[in-house]
């Protein structure tokens, strides 16, 4: 007899549907499985076998065919267990036909009939809605994860045999449930610092407030100790909560990746990935024999932060190119492409030399042939794909003896900057002004005459490209959305060129004196 059973798997972090076919027929006693199936898949069927026989199902001595399709698609991992085994059930007529009709069946099966939870299912459910699917056969782990999806019924499971008596009707299973709101409302910073806590660095926490309303990258560089880290730990404190959308997607990567805590069925915080300068260039972006999301995909909608910038490897460094700009990883193997997701903030921090101590000619011991090689570690097309780039002067004594919080509307003004964003871009498949292309900052943002003027002189004095031109639009874009402009300015295109250039050299640096452009003013330095 002959049935068929929808399961599903993943291809990057999409999910797609498998069809798991099953036939037993007259013949020599078999059990037989196609379909370009990978080791583990191949070994669900002694893990079938045996969990049926342990959970009170004889299989009769016959030749069974198992089909997992289409066959062009390479099957991972062990979600089609429960599957089979439902399928070879159906087919020896155990549970009806019409029992199986519109269900996702998914679940890994252990010796004793148990079943156990699998990674991935949270892109599948999501890919099974979108195609009609109404109910979905999960293990009890997996339950909250999948119900964070509506339009579905979501059956958690234990064992084979409350599979068996659920379908056939013998026993009544409620749906999960999730709260999906109140788990949004949540908010826990966790160990983050407090912006109020900061002692001074006015310049580098307005820098700071600029990339978090725009989400654009920033590197600083500063003297070791002079407190780029801990202002880097205190970034997700200012940038807004997820949106449901957003909380799927980094959802779904984690569930991929298998990163879901015990218990945990949705991500409800930005990420903040700290990756050691050691990380290897596949640990990075992702990728492997059965290939995963790396630190960048796991960053999505978050912050990436990579201290001690220049200590990371060249070759690791360098294939962070491709996702800065168009913000997807795509792995190719010869059993297919996998895409993953790569919309993060780069926040980078690095010492101006080896030591650390300079400019401090009276600490720092290194040579200028030193200080030139440990900053040619980093390529110039990396650093041009770097929005903001703030100098970090090492704190006065008298700044840390001040004993008075600083200013605690940081995170209301990056809300209201971000909320004009939003607004602004309704009609478009971005939120932020750093996700703009050439095309779209020629639609979304436009200079008066004196402002051109600006722009020209700061391209013939310095070397700024193509792609750092859109940026310091981009930037001033951003800097206008928090003082609540309309239109980009002077005073907003000067500070845009301040934070663009000033980890530039000290000549290209005195070439950028001219209108203020250096923003000393403002800031009192």
């Amino acid at each position: 007899m002959y049935s068929k059973v929808t399961s599903g798997g993943v291809l990057g972090v999409e999910g797609l549907l498998i069809q798991v076919e099953t036939d037993i027929n007259d013949g020599l006693p078999m059990f037989h499985m196609v379909g370009f199936l990978s080791a583990c898949v191949k070994e669900a069927g002694e893990r079938v076998r045996t969990a049926l026989k342990n959970s009170g199902f004889q299989i009769p001595p016959k030749k069974i065919t198992i089909n997992l399709s289409p066959a062009d698609i390479r099957k991972e991992g062990t979600a089609y267990d429960l599957p089979i085994a439902i399928g070879i059930m159906v087919s020896m007529g155990l549970i009806p036909n019409d029992k199986i009709e519109n269900t996702l069946i998914m679940g890994e099966l252990g010796l004793d009939g148990r079943i156990n939870a699998v990674s991935g299912i949270l892109p599948v459910v999501h890919h099974a809605v979108k195609q009609g699917i109404t109910r979905c056969l999960v293990p009890a782990e997996n339950a909250e994860e999948a119900a964070l999806i509506r339009n579905i019924e979501v059956i958690p499971l234990r064992t084979l045999s409350e599979a068996e008596s659920y379908l056939n009707e013998k026993a009544v299973i409620e749906p999960a449930f999730v709260d999906v709101e109140a788990l949004l409302d949540q908010e826990d910073m966790g160990e983050l610092g407090d912006f109020a806590d900061i002692k001074g660095q006015e310049i580098l926490k307005h820098g700071m407030e600029i990339a978090a309303a725009g989400m654009h990258n920033i590197l600083m560089t500063g003297a070791a100790g002079s407190g780029k880290s801990m202002i880097a730990k205190c970034l997700p404190t200012i940038l807004p909560r997820l949106t449901f959308e957003e909380s799927i997607d980094i959802t779904k990567i984690y569930s991929v990746a298998g990163l879901l805590k015990k218990g945990q069925a949705m991500i409800t915080k930005r990420p903040f990935r700290a990756p050691h300068h050691t990380v290897s260039a596949i640990a990075l972006t992702g990728g492997g024999a059965i290939p995963k999301p790396g630190e960048i995909s796991l960053s999505h909608n978050g912050v990436l932060f990579l201290d001690e910038l220049p200590e990371f490897g060249r070759n690791v460094l360098e294939v962070m190119r491709q996702p800065l700009e168009d913000r997807e990883v795509t792995i190719a193997r010869i059993q297919g492409k996998y895409i993953y997701p790569a919309g993060f903030m780069l926040v980078a921090a690095r010492n101006p030399c080896p030591c650390g101590m300079y400019p401090d000619l009276n600490k720092c011991t290194c040579t200028c042939r030193q200080i030139r090689q440990y900053n040619a570690r980093l390529s110039r097309p990396l650093l041009d794909r770097i929005d903001i780039n703030v100098n970090v002067r090492r704190i006065d004594c008298s700044d840390l003896l001040e004993d008075k919080r600083a200013e605690t509307e940081i995170r209301e003004r990056v809300l209201a900057a971000q909320n004009i964003q939003k607004e602004r871009y309704r009609s478009e498949s971005i939120n932020f002004n750093s996700q703009l292309d050439g095309k779209r900052t020629k639609q979304y943002i436009s200079l008066g005459r004196a402002e051109q003027e600006l722009v020209r002189e700061a391209f013939e004095h310095t070397e700024l490209s193509a792609r750092g031109y859109n940026r310091v639009l981009k930037i001033a874009r951003t800097i206008a959305d928090l003082a609540g402009s309309i239109g980009i300015h002077e005073e907003h295109l000067k500070e845009a060129l301040f934070f663009r250039y000033q980890n530039l050299t000290e000549e290209a640096e005195g070439n950028m004196q001219y209108k203020g452009m250096k923003g000393g003013d403002r800031y009192g330095v």
